[in-house]
């Protein structure tokens, strides 16, 4: 047993190994990551890193579950932000998805892979984040109808078609590497004809 994991409960050797994961895949892509590399990181043998982990993509799912909960616990902040419109939340939710989301893909374009690995082959976690997303669109959307803001009928089927029509703001893959500024604009001017279409 290696020297360090003695010193450590289960859960901080999965951390450590996953912080150790996340910085080489993010410097030389998923790719060309092996789990023996990621045990070296981690000054473990490669048979052990096997016990905490069955492969790198389940060291990644793990990072993306991380990722996306912090994502979450940020756009709940936005949702539940005091002073601002129904309308003014839903617009900084999709604002604040976009440019986290071209920051990551601008200071980590390695990043693209992982996003890759997770669409084609743990499609559950992004069904879980929108799940999440769409329930956050649902609370902002039920307050906008109390308050007079917005005249709609069918508050959770509203929320998923404002994530359908949104969708392109929230997958860095899209972005191209194109200027922030210019994909803002286009996310406020597809906001703009929803809330316009919401509104009584």
């Amino acid at each position: 047993m290696d020297y360090l994991e003695d010193m450590e409960s289960t859960e901080e050797t999965k951390n450590r190994i996953m912080m150790a994961a996340m910085g080489r895949i993010l410097q030389y892509g998923f790719n060309k990551t092996t789990m023996a590399e990621i045990a070296k990181d981690c000054n473990m043998s490669s048979a052990n890193i096997y016990r905490f982990f069955e492969s790198k993509g389940s060291i990644v799912a793990e990072m993306a579950k991380g990722c996306f909960r912090d994502k979450e616990d940020a756009l709940r902040e936005v949702t539940r932000r005091p002073g601002m419109s129904a309308a003014e939340r839903l617009e900084e939710l999709v604002l604040q998805t976009l440019r986290s989301g071209h920051a990551m893909i601008c200071e980590r374009p390695k990043a693209n892979e992982v996003i890759e690995y997770i669409s084609v082959e743990r499609h559950d976690i992004l069904a879980q984040h929108k799940e999440v997303k769409q329930s956050l669109v649902a609370e902002i959307l039920a307050e906008g109808k109390k308050s007079g803001e917005f005249d709609l009928q069918d508050i959770d089927t509203t929320a998923e078609a404002f994530l359908t029509a949104t969708v392109f703001f929230a997958c860095p893959i899209n972005f191209d590497k194109r200027p922030l500024e210019e994909l803002e604009q286009e996310a406020k001017a597809v906001i703009d004809l929803l809330v316009r279409g919401l509104k009584k």
